[in-house]
């Protein structure tokens, strides 16, 4: 069986969320857990004991596949500097970079 991937967790731990959110019963979530994503009553309760810490849903994301850019080095220190002050990891500030400049080009081009 191949392992899941980060949307695949996310995507069980917002249904565990979900159930706790409603006062679903343990066993009741456990089953549902377990059938909805064909899982075992062990890993399903896993997914239930690690949403119950949860502030809120996970964020799901896309898939990523991995490209290499080159850049001015300054421009590699600043990225750096404000992916570690801000928390997010590079490849997250450079696809919102990204995607905030696509979205622009769409609406003017």
């Amino acid at each position: 069986m191949a392992r899941s991937t980060r949307t695949d967790k996310a995507r069980r731990l917002n249904a565990a969320y979900a159930m706790l959110q409603r006062n679903t019963p343990l066993s009741t979530a456990m089953q549902r857990l377990s059938g909805q994503f064909d899982l075992s009553e062990r890993q399903a309760y896993r997914y239930l004991e690690e949403a119950a810490h949860l502030q809120r849903r996970v964020e799901v994301t896309e898939a990523t596949v991995p490209i290499t850019l080159k850049v001015p080095a300054r421009t590699a220190r600043l990225l750096r500097v404000y992916a570690r002050s801000s928390g997010l990891t590079i490849g997250a500030v450079v696809t919102r970079a990204l995607t905030m400049f696509l979205n622009t080009q769409r609406r003017h081009g």
